[in-house]
């Protein structure tokens, strides 16, 4: 089975700010790099924390409490506190002026051998749209977002088609008479043919579905011998 990586698809050359950086030269590099969130790293490299631009605008949002002007955080923006149990922390974000009491803590991160299947998982987990990679140490190696996990998609059809065919065992490949043919067109992966048993050809279509960056696989595969034993369904009450 093919699986990309994180490391795969992660940006590796990644701007990351110290604990001790103060709020103004932090907006500065998010604004100078054009980028929504950066690590916050201690002096050995390892990341403690991010800071979004929600984590900067926090000064914006409670600017009515500091400041005693006439604002109020939007409705969208107070239900997201009271959801994510961040009330209390939105005062001390708001006064803070460095990195340290910026960012938070800790920060969601993920292996660089992890697969990107797992990465989109715990994004959709975490509610994140990016990732901090870091090693086995703690310390930083890239970050991993949304889009980079999309790069699977645009991988050339002829790629993924030897992709395909080099999961399927020797004997079972398509040799101008029978076995499993393999065509790929935009990304959906197409199985025709025949096959001695019904067992090698669910094999082949599931390494197919497994392989990142397939759209979609059909299958029209004829076998000689059914040797897939299936339990009968029993409707009980």
């Amino acid at each position: 089975m093919m699986r990309i990586t994180v490391h795969d698809v992660m940006t590796k050359l990644v701007v990351a700010v110290g604990q001790d950086m103060p709020f103004k030269e932090v907006a500065r590099v998010l604004v100078t790099h054009g980028i929504s969130a950066v690590p916050v790293v201690d002096a050995a490299g390892r990341v403690v924390g991010v800071v979004s631009e929600g984590d900067l605008m926090r000064k914006e949002e409670f600017r009515e409490q500091y400041h005693g002007e006439s604002y109020r955080p939007s409705l969208r923006a107070r239900l997201r506190r009271k959801v994510t149990m961040q009330d209390e922390d939105g005062g001390a974000k708001a006064a803070a002026d460095t990195a340290a009491g910026l960012m938070t803590a800790p920060a969601v991160t993920v292996a660089p051998h992890a697969s990107t299947v797992r990465a989109a998982r715990m994004m959709d987990e975490y509610g994140v749209k990016r990732l901090i990679v870091v090693d086995e140490e703690g310390r930083l190696e890239g970050v991993v977002s949304r889009r980079d996990l999309l790069r699977a998609y645009l991988r050339d059809d002829e790629e993924t088609r030897r992709l395909v065919v080099a999961g399927i065992p020797a004997q079972d490949r398509w040799n101008d008479r029978d076995g499993i043919l393999v065509e790929v067109h935009d990304g959906i992966v197409t199985l025709s043919g025949y096959t001695d048993r019904r067992s090698q050809a669910q094999a082949a279509v599931h390494a197919a579905e497994n392989l990142d960056g397939v759209v979609d696989v059909r299958e029209d595969l004829l076998w000689r011998r059914d040797d897939v034993f299936e339990l009968p369904f029993l409707d009980r009450p």
